[in-house]
């Protein structure tokens, strides 16, 4: 593992006493609480230094609760620098006073939408999300993309009317690792890498290979694949707890990824896991 404090782009913490999450009904594995103890613990020996907060799809309504109480949150553990919450950002023009607030919070550095859950296969080119993406630079704020691989073309689409936005795409666009599948994934891939304002986070690999049978081995074209669209200056870390708990612990994730970077320089590790990740959540 390495062998240096990383910074995690990608924690869920939840606690079902304050917030509803109806996903977590039909994800009986994951439907208890998983506070900021439970990870310290799970980390084991992976030294992490700084944490990134991303939205756990409470219910909608609940979005500025989630973020107030991730804030209060990060008192008992300032390792938590960034906050990534949902917010109505469909509403368009109309969502600027939902932004205003949310930036009025330090610790909230960018919005994520989990366009991958949306009934509607073109939900993320209505014409009122495009807009609402769009004003995301003048809070301040990033977006972080969250599809799976059937939705890269509009994404690509999306990402090409906001020239302005800084993007980070969460689980390399969940290709079907399980099924083997590399394209039209790894094509799209290389199309979303040609524009310079996406990143892409190595994150969530294993929930999208088998979570009982998965090996390093089944990760590795993917994640080669990743860093050879968009070089060690665009790649985060994220740890996706406790949903990575489907299929794996912590440390194990981490090993597996840095097994398969061991060819990269301590400068590129670095980056990978540290420094590209401080630049982009400005944390």
């Amino acid at each position: 593992m390495p062998s240096f404090p990383i910074v995690d782009t990608h924690l869920h913490i939840w606690d079902l006493k304050r917030l509803r999450y109806p996903w977590l009904a039909s994800v009986p594995m994951l439907n208890r609480d998983h506070l900021i103890e439970d990870y310290r613990k799970a980390c084991g020996p992976v030294a992490v230094a700084k944490m990134v907060f991303l939205q756990c799809e409470a219910d909608f309504a609940l979005f500025q609760e989630e973020a107030d109480w991730v804030t209060e949150v990060a008192r008992t553990d300032p390792r938590i620098r960034g906050i990534v919450p949902w917010a109505p950002l469909e509403k368009g023009d109309a969502a600027e006073a939902d932004l205003a607030r949310l930036a009025s919070n330090p610790l909230i550095k960018g919005i994520r939408r989990i366009i991958q859950f949306e009934a509607d296969p073109e939900f993320c080119l209505k014409p009122g999300f495009v807009r609402g993406v769009q004003l995301l630079p003048r809070h301040g704020l990033s977006f972080d993309l969250c599809v799976n691989h059937q939705q890269l073309a509009n994404t690509l689409k999306l990402v090409r009317q906001c020239p302005n936005v800084s993007f980070i795409m969460d689980h390399i666009a969940k290709p079907d690792i399980k099924a083997g599948l590399l394209d039209p994934w790894r094509a799209e891939l290389r199309e979303l890498a040609k524009f310079p304002n996406v990143v892409c986070k190595l994150s969530g690999l294993v929930t999208e290979a088998d979570f009982s049978k998965w090996t390093p081995a089944d990760l590795k074209p993917y994640i080669d694949h990743v860093l050879d669209c968009f070089g060690f200056d665009r790649v985060i870390f994220g740890g996706d707890w406790p949903v990575s708990t489907q299929a794996t612990d912590y440390p194990r994730w981490v090993n597996t990824l840095d097994a398969a970077v061991k060819g990269a320089s301590p400068d590129e590790q670095h980056k990978l896991y540290v420094r590209n990740a401080e630049a982009f959540y400005r944390v």
